[in-house]
């Protein structure tokens, strides 16, 4: 049987055993993926020494089934859509207009309450590690990488607890590399590999930044 995690701060700590390679490293910033990843990029981060900020991406649900991506967007304008489900559910191009209309103000929301009046970091010429608490698709992840991209870093690691071999495999083509600590299959989803696998809130999120931020935490 697959490992199954007790919670996220479990699951990060985990994860930055098998990052040690990147302890203490000035060109190394971890990218926490709000809301479930920013408990587990905190653990890495904080075990490695090396800075934690953001990488704000919304999933685009599916019409009628908002747990399955159609796709994803990321901050500054990157989106990707899972062909494959577009296709096999024959979504049209205005569900997909709406959907991204409707997850950009979302992204654009939680800039402003998470960040507030924080610089985004400078990531050209550093080596960035994704963190997320687990991966399906992979949709919200590759919209990540390619927002990433953009911005010329030196190099793209992604870090999850858990994911399906078929995922790391397609994202293993996009990045330099990928740290996955389980792939179990059958999958069954991100949650079924956790014992507390609550639902992190904006609150948690801002409490999290606050310490590794060391700003006054708010209520």
């Amino acid at each position: 049987m697959p490992e199954v995690f007790k919670d996220r701060v479990t699951a990060g700590r985990e994860l930055a055993d098998a990052l040690r390679h990147y302890a203490e490293r000035e060109d190394v910033v971890v990218l926490g993926l709000p809301r479930g990843g920013v408990p587990v990029a905190l653990q890495v981060a904080e075990a490695l020494g090396v800075s934690l900020d953001l990488m704000l991406v919304r999933k685009l649900g599916l019409p009628g089934h908002k747990e399955l991506a159609m796709g994803a967007i990321a901050t500054g304008g990157s989106s990707v859509l899972n062909e494959d489900v577009v296709r096999y559910y024959n979504i049209s191009a205005e569900a997909i207009e709406a959907a991204t209309a409707e997850e950009r103000q979302e992204l654009q929301r939680r800039e402003r309450l998470y960040r507030g009046e924080r610089p985004v970091p400078k990531l050209r010429n550093r080596c960035v590690i994704l963190v997320d608490d687990g991966l399906a698709t992979g949709a919200t992840m590759r919209a990540a990488v390619l927002a990433l991209r953009q911005q010329a870093p030196a190099r793209i690691i992604v870090a999850v607890p858990v994911a399906p071999p078929d995922t790391v495999a397609l994202l293993r083509e996009i990045v330099d590399e990928i740290v996955c600590l389980a792939t179990p299959e059958p999958f069954w989803g991100v949650g079924r590999w956790y014992q507390d696998f609550d639902q992190t809130t904006d609150a948690e999120v801002r409490e999290l930044l606050a310490k590794a931020w060391r700003l006054p935490e708010t209520t």
